[in-house]
């Protein structure tokens, strides 16, 4: 069976060794190589000499627990490093007291669950250095937590543990320079208060790939360095006041830079300072300053690569040769430390200040570096972009509907039977109404946001609100084209084959013709949902995600129905003018004035259709001829376009709607002349209509009658065609 070697390196800064020291019990001392105590089967800190100055406690399979007064005596200690010892699950209060030489303490992939007792330390070294990191079970950072563990600057990496939660005035009563939780991944949130009670700093805060969703409003006051990369669910920065001093930040969304993008820090008193005597004594000469971070061996990870500095700041290792050592070791499994892999925490992570640290502050022009910068599909700008299409939107999408909700409601009440053109304006005014519902929603999350979006752009492009915005466009814009075509290609059928009745087409073909058309209109606006595009890419919520071949594929099929339809349309359009041409046709000046209404009917197509497809082919050919900012013009005055124009031109602007509109009316008393004159005619016709019907029988009055039905039947045919040309002339029916 192994036994378990328990590795202590001390190192001793003394001229000599000498008798000062005595060996532990159950340990070999020995001075060449390099002077070593090897201790077995310990499961104390065994008593170690006074002047001990470098402590290193790794790879103990039989630690469990260090005591209170554990390091009592050793007055001169300066570092402490406790490193994987994953059976160790309690340090006991005032385990480290009384150790006014400290300047580091690293406690590394541990067993345990409680945060240590450091109020006893009470160091009187300028900077201390707090290395806290890979403890799975330390859930909790406990308020006053480094309160008496030094009165000089502190730094604090607290990296890689099982943090859920920083209590309220964690960080009381120090003088911080470094707050170190990056890979925190279970840390949900700082308490609001975390911060408060701090004497001074943290200059630099590090929360990357935590769960953090929000930041403190006070206690940042001295903050110049925040990096929150891979820090998903922070998806709103406080108020901009809440970092006076802040010169760098590294984000994960690059909307969160836009919030810096004409922001100017404010000098402190030191930089005030520092700026003044340059005015006095070197003529306004540019000067710069290094952020700081703190003095002492272990702050090289937020220092500059200058050699100067580097040189003069040189840290003591660990092994260094002229250092006493005392080992405990594990010599039996090469998988030290439970089958974990040793972690050298100098190496693991650094986060470096490159050329940042280093910014011009005397010219009054110093900008915040943030970094990502916003790219051309997500700009510094509000959803709208332009202040009078936030004006424009409301009317357009108040327009779309109101008139369409109008041409539903009349529609609907109507006391006259459902026929086909009726059911296929229905579907076509809900198709229009949602496109309302989406300029609706735009138009009230950019009011919302103005001025702020940078602080919703995350909450609003990620969640329910844009994907719900996205579904109703593709939608609406979809199954409105569809409807379009199929009332298109109905009414040439009908007049086209008015003569047979037999060729008519029922409501049931139409109900079947619309049901595919929502099949295939719903699945079309599903597929972004499920990472076929996206509806997340942008701010207006448009699928614009062309970074995969299904995207674009996705969008190029889109465009080409789209086309494909306006085609079918403007062809069924011609076809319909030819017979209005037609010689047997006696229409006078009515030909031209369907001429006329036809024209408008396919201009409007030509607007909504032709700017958005020849931009969105441009984009997919990776030909950009437009940014996002102007595309939302098109997206505000040209892609509802239909949308606002259909209730009006297939419905609002016809006879037989103005009809349903006088007798729904005359129900509650108002326009009863009007409806009674629509009512008459609809009884002129159908009696007109009737006279045909008187037949003789017998003989040769038999054979003469037969020239009458025929008469009947032709101007019955003709009657119709003409009702159907005249309903034609006046909207897409």
């Amino acid at each position: 069976m192994l036994q378990s070697l328990f590795l202590f390196l001390l190192s001793l800064f003394l001229l000599e060794y000498g008798s000062a020291t005595s060996c532990p019990e159950n340990c070999k001392c020995e001075k060449e190589p390099s002077p070593s105590v090897t201790c077995r089967n310990r499961s104390t800190v065994p008593q170690l000499p006074h002047n001990s100055e470098i402590l290193f406690i790794t790879l103990d399979t039989e630690l469990r627990k260090l005591e209170s007064g554990a390091f009592q005596g050793l007055g001169k200690i300066t570092e402490i490093e406790i490193r994987s010892l994953m059976n160790l699950n309690c340090i006991e209060a005032g385990a480290f007291k009384d150790l006014p030489m400290l300047n580091y303490l690293g406690i590394l992939n541990t067993g345990l669950s409680i945060f240590p007792d450091l109020s006893q330390i009470h160091s009187l070294f300028g900077s201390v250095f707090v290395e806290i990191a890979d403890n799975p079970n330390m859930a909790i950072v406990p308020s006053n937590a480094f309160q008496g563990l030094c009165s000089g600057f502190l730094t604090l990496k607290l990296y890689n543990n099982g943090f859920t939660e920083l209590q309220s005035h964690a960080f009381n009563g120090t003088n911080l320079t470094v707050v170190d939780l990056h890979n925190n991944e279970r840390l949900g949130g700082l308490h609001k208060e975390v911060f408060m009670g701090v004497m001074s700093g943290p200059t630099t805060l590090d929360i990357s790939r935590t769960a953090v969703s929000s930041l403190p409003t006070k206690g940042l006051k001295y903050l110049k360095h925040l990096l929150a990369q891979s820090t998903w669910y922070l998806k709103k920065l406080p108020p901009l006041n809440t970092f006076v001093h802040l010169a760098i930040a590294e984000l994960s969304y690059p909307s969160h830079c836009c919030a810096f993008t004409n922001w100017t820090k404010k000098k402190s008193d030191l930089e005030s300072f520092l700026c003044n005597q340059s005015y006095l004594h070197s003529g306004h000469q540019k000067r710069s300053i290094r952020t700081f971070v703190g003095i002492g061996p272990y702050y090289q990870d937020y220092m500059d690569g200058d050699p100067d500095q580097t040189e003069n700041t040189k840290s003591t290792t660990f092994h260094s040769s002229s250092h006493f050592s005392v080992f405990f070791e594990d010599q039996g499994d090469e998988e030290v430390g439970f089958g974990q892999e040793i972690k050298n925490a100098q190496e693991q992570y650094t986060t470096v200040f490159e050329s940042y640290d280093v910014y011009d502050i005397c010219d009054g022009t110093e900008k915040l570096v943030c970094t990502p910068t916003p790219d051309e599909f997500n700009p510094c700008e509000d959803i709208m972009g332009y202040n009078f299409l936030r004006i424009v939107v409301w009317f357009v999408n108040l327009l779309a509907i109101l008139g369409n909700a109008f041409v539903l409601f009349i529609l609907i009440t109507s006391h006259y039977k459902l026929t086909v053109p009726r059911f296929l304006m229905c579907n076509l005014a809900f198709a229009d109404f949602c496109m309302g519902i989406y300029l609706l929603l735009i138009a009230s999350e950019d009011l919302h946001t103005r001025s702020e979006y940078y602080n919703y752009a995350i909450n609003w492009q990620t969640g329910p609100g844009c994907n719900t915005a996205g579904f109703f466009t593709v939608f609406a814009s979809e199954l409105s084209v569809y409807t379009l075509t199929v009332i298109t290609l109905e009414r040439w059928y009908a007049i086209t084959f008015a003569m047979r009745l037999d060729r008519k087409i029922r409501l049931r073909h139409a109900t079947f013709i619309m049901l595919g058309g929502w099949v295939f209109c719903f699945f079309l606006a599903l597929l972004p949902l499920f990472g076929i595009s996206s509806y997340i890419k942008v701010s207006i919520c448009l699928p614009m995600d062309t970074e995969s071949t299904l995207a674009q594929a996705y969008i190029i099929l889109v465009l080409m129905l789209n086309i494909i339809a306006f085609v079918i349309i403007c062809a069924c359009y011609i076809k319909i003018y030819i017979t209005v041409r037609n010689p047997h046709y006696k229409s006078g000046d009515k030909d031209t004035k369907i001429a006329k209404r036809m024209a408008v009917l396919i201009f409007t197509d030509f607007l909504c259709m032709a700017p958005i497809s020849f931009y969105a082919l441009s984009a997919i050919m990776n030909k950009p001829l437009i940014t996002v900012s102007n595309s939302k013009i098109l997206l505000v005055l040209f892609y509802p376009l239909n949308s606002c124009a259909n209730p009006f031109l297939y419905a609002i602007f016809t006879k037989a709607f103005r009809r349903d509109v006088f007798i729904l009316l005359s129900k509650f008393g108002i326009c009863e002349h009007q409806a009674q004159i629509y009512r008459g005619q609809t009884v002129s016709a159908k009696n007109s209509s009737g006279s045909y019907g008187q037949r003789s029988s017998g003989g040769t009055g038999q054979t003469l009658a037969t020239i009458p039905d025929f008469i009947k039947e032709n101007q019955e045919g003709a009657a119709k065609q003409d009702a159907l040309l005249e309903d034609c002339g006046m909207t897409v029916l």
